[in-house]
């Protein structure tokens, strides 16, 4: 499978969220899997990105020519494609992606999840769309999804249109069956 993975290009104040990218590199090639990411070598892309790799595994990096310097290109991948923006960055990472998922990171991060899952929704894709909520890192998010459908502002099965994960052993269980768990 082919996971396209959204997370920060900061690493966060705490160790544990390089770990836990880490951590989902090793698993994601040890699974057999391969990546698409943003291409950054910096933060918990380019821990991740490392991981992998250092598995045996594939990776593909997508990034935008603007972002070469701002977000240090990784330079070791499988393959780096430079493209023109941020909007033929995140084409190039859904087409071949057999599914996506998003780990903690800022305002890019939430955007790309909430891109996926809109084009899912939709019906422009029917690939499956992931939170990791490690260590409650989505609580609030979560809330206010729960929030969205009780107001009335959101189909009533919104949330379960969204595989969220607690673990990262649980992300990878329920995006190789290819549903949410319950």
């Amino acid at each position: 499978m082919q996971i396209a993975v959204y997370c920060g290009s900061k690493s966060g104040h705490d160790a544990k969220y390089v770990h836990m990218a880490t951590e989902l590199g090793r698993q994601l090639a040890g699974r057999g899997h391969h990546l698409i990411y943003g291409g950054a070598r910096v933060g918990l892309m380019g821990a991740m990105a490392d991981s992998v790799l250092a598995g045996g595994g594939e990776v593909l990096g997508v990034i935008p020519e603007a972002l070469m310097s701002r977000e240090v290109a990784h330079s070791g991948l499988t393959r780096l494609a430079v493209v023109k923006d941020m909007h033929e960055r995140k084409a190039q990472m859904a087409a071949p992606a057999d599914a996506f998922v998003t780990l903690p990171g800022g305002p890019g991060t939430m955007e790309e999840l909430f891109e996926m899952w809109t084009w899912q929704m939709l019906g422009y894709h029917n690939k499956p769309v992931a939170l990791l909520n490690f260590e409650g890192y989505y609580d609030p998010l979560i809330t206010m999804i729960k929030r969205m459908t009780s107001e009335g502002f959101a189909w009533a099965d919104l949330a379960e249109t969204l595989i969220m994960a607690d673990s990262i052993e649980d992300l990878f269980d329920q995006l190789e069956r290819g549903q949410p768990g319950v």
